[in-house]
């Protein structure tokens, strides 16, 4: 083990959560279920709006003694019975294949999805399916399930078994709460105990209400008041927010069960992640990829304003509606441009695990189509194309000296971190940011964005007491046709064919100080998913500064 990496990792944690990382050392594995007396009843209340359905991604099929479950992008089939301990396809598909959102996917048959949820209560007495994750999701989950009309079959001693089921679920993970891992795992956590306390009339109902100023907290701590969540990446914050308005949704129905300030203090995250949410959100309606995020795996912002706006919260934008301060990142949009900046590194200090060396990239969209465009996620398990996601030179930025602007290891730790400053915020026009990455704290990259006169301007500096080597980055979205013009060691520009006679065209900086050249280059638009693209890559020993300049001819 790297004693040195280990440091500059753990000493970034928090008191409480450090030592709940050494418990977890000393007694790994996942809780012991802890029963509950009684099957409760359904605490029903008013009018609710309907629950959004599961994203694309996942889905569920029977028949013909198979049955064939669609997560992450890949389909696994399972001969007359799912099989729980199932691990093929790693962590993150065990993870989702026990929080059951698949099983609310349009098509299946209500007594499909009941004997599916009856086989789980009866075959996992134990093992990953009671990790507090899955447990926070499938609580989730199954509650949508029991309120949603028709979705499962009126056998009422089934149900009773459900209910039963999902009160020991919910009082297990009310006592397991994943402080070790803090940001996305613990906002869940707590916000499915609650989801449990308005839902179900258990005699533990009351501890798990109990539970709401601790979400409360942590809806304040973990959402910034800029309404991006800590962990900058587009798709968590957008499944959070379908979180939120899901328990928002069910607290409005059941007024006299939900904790004081509760509601209000939904509402309120909720109309701030919505405003936040358009920072990041393309032309084409769907998230930017930075940090671990994918498409298809969260709803689409449209689909998460439309659910808000149902529930009666309005959109709050930002204090600058371009520019996410807290959360590090910025907009400019003015046709034919859009592109999104990351001003930032990894984040949170305490819990960077979803974190990319993605400071100072940008993606852009060019007369409403994706142009250049962030690696995204193909998968959570250790290995090169985890590593492939992650790294700077997959970025639309600056690598220096071949050096990561963070000390990545294992899937998802991160050691050092670079120190990244915005430097100048021209609202609507321009905003400039620096970085100095962990390995090289003695060179500063200064980036630069700027519209003017109808084009877009990049411009880089680098300052350096000594010659480093920089290697350039602009990763373009698949399909698009590319062409260098011009002669090596002059001018050259970056030719790409638009919609129609348009063509986006792109001079390089410091001509004759950087030697460029396509290459083939991988994309992951969402997990599972695997394409190839065209990537400009230049490479110099002598750089200090130079402009890009984007044209539409």
């Amino acid at each position: 083990m790297n004693v040195g990496r280990a440091l500059r990792t753990f000493r970034h944690l928090r008191g409480a959560q450090a030592a709940a990382q050494l418990r977890h050392l000393l007694l790994p594995g996942a809780p012991a279920p802890i029963p509950v007396e009684a099957a409760p009843e359904l605490a029903l209340g008013g009018t609710r709006v309907p629950f959004l359905p599961p994203p694309a991604h996942a889905g569920a099929r029977a028949g013909g003694g198979e049955i064939a479950v669609r997560l992450l992008g890949r389909d696994v089939v399972f001969r007359d019975a799912i099989d729980w301990d199932y691990d093929d396809e790693g962590p993150l598909f065990a993870y989702e294949l026990h929080e059951f959102d698949w099983a609310r996917c349009d098509g299946v048959p209500a007594a499909e999805r009941l004997a599916w949820m009856l086989d789980w209560v009866e075959r996992n007495r134990e093992g990953v399916g009671w990790e507090p994750h899955p447990v926070s999701l499938r609580v989730l989950a199954w509650g949508k399930l029991l309120l949603t009309p028709g979705a499962l079959p009126d056998d009422e001693a089934s149900l009773r078994v459900l209910r039963r089921s999902l009160a020991s679920q919910v009082e297990t993970l009310s006592r397991n709460l994943e402080i070790r891992l803090q940001a996305n795992h613990l906002f869940s956590n707590l916000l499915a105990v609650v989801f449990g306390g308005l839902l179900l009339e258990a005699p533990e109902a009351s501890g798990w209400l109990r539970r709401a100023p601790l979400l409360r907290g942590e809806l304040r701590d973990q959402v910034h008041p800029d309404g991006a969540h800590e962990e900058r990446s587009p798709m968590y914050h957008a499944l959070l927010l379908e979180q939120v308005l899901d328990l928002l949704n069910l607290a409005r129905s059941l007024p006299s069960r939900a904790p004081a300030g509760l509601v209000d203090d939904l509402s309120a995250t909720a109309a701030r992640m919505c405003g936040a949410l358009e920072v990041w959100t393309h032309p084409d309606g769907e998230i930017a990829l930075f940090s671990d995020s994918g498409l298809g795996r969260a709803q689409t912002p449209a689909a998460l304003d439309d659910y808000a706006a149902a529930l009666g919260v309005a959109v709050e934008r930002p204090e600058h509606p371009d520019r996410l301060d807290r959360g590090g990142f910025a907009r400019l949009a003015e046709e034919p441009w859009h592109l999104i900046a990351s001003l930032a590194g990894p984040a949170p200090e305490h819990q960077p695990g979803h974190a990319h060396c993605d400071a100072l990239s940008f993606e852009l969209s060019v007369l409403g189509r994706r142009v250049v465009t962030d690696t995204g996620v193909y998968e959570y398990r250790p290995g090169a194309l985890r590593e492939t996601s992650r790294a700077t030179r997959s970025h639309a930025t600056v690598e220096v000296d071949g050096h990561e602007q963070a000390e990545l290891w294992a899937a998802h730790r991160v050691g050092a971190r670079p120190l990244v400053r915005v430097v100048d915020f021209e609202p609507g026009r321009a905003v400039e940011a620096s970085c100095r990455g962990w390995a090289t704290p003695d060179v500063l990259h200064t980036r630069r964005f700027e519209l003017e006169g109808g084009r877009l301007d990049v411009s880089d500096r680098v300052e350096a007491p000594r010659p480093v080597a920089v290697r350039f980055g602009l990763p373009l979205a698949p399909g698009l046709r590319a062409r260098l013009v011009g002669e090596e060691g002059g001018p050259q520009e970056l030719h790409v064919p638009l919609d129609g006679a348009l063509a986006l065209q792109v001079g390089l900086p410091a001509p004759g100080a950087v030697a460029w050249r396509l290459e083939p280059a991988e994309y992951f638009p969402g997990f599972g998913v695997r394409q190839q693209r065209w990537c400009l890559v230049g490479e110099s020993r002598s750089f200090e500064q130079g402009v890009w300049r984007f044209r539409v001819v």
